[in-house]
């Protein structure tokens, strides 16, 4: 059971970051064969919050890099960014589990330098719901 926890919060952890995977189905399984609820959720919360700490300190440090040739974003892309962030402000960062926008908005906290202790509790709270959504939807289904 161990290396379910494992595998689920390594897949919980990549699936903040900007790659794509997807946690959700993991712990579906893992519900399904009769693993413990609270612990499934905790640990796909923490792995993917923990994930999300990625992103944030990729934003904290990648403006930096604005000027190089290689740099993804172009300066027109940050402004906008970051004025939607300022326009909607740090409780967007609830939204962090959106599977569209979510990575974004954790690099963006890290580009407009949200607190560390507010980002991890506001996307804590965010990603703990969904995976709370995720426990409560597989137990609708019969075995």
């Amino acid at each position: 059971m161990i290396t379910d926890y494992l595998l689920l919060f390594g897949s919980a952890f990549l699936a903040a970051t900007i790659l794509p995977f997807y946690s959700e189905v993991l712990l579906f399984a893992l519900l399904r064969q009769g693993g413990d609820p609270f612990i499934l959720v905790l640990v796909a919360t923490l792995g993917n919050t923990l994930g999300a700490v990625v992103n944030w300190i990729l934003g904290r440090w990648l403006l930096q890099f604005k000027d190089r040739k290689w740099f993804y974003f172009n300066d027109n892309q940050i402004n906008k960014a970051q004025r939607w962030f300022q326009r909607y402000g740090v409780w967007s960062l609830l939204l962090a589990w959106l599977p569209v926008g979510g990575d974004a908005l954790t690099l963006i906290a890290g580009i407009m330098r949200v607190r560390l202790t507010l980002f991890l509790i506001l996307v804590g709270i965010g990603k703990s719901l969904r995976y709370i959504t995720v426990a409560y939807v597989a137990g609708w289904f019969p075995v």
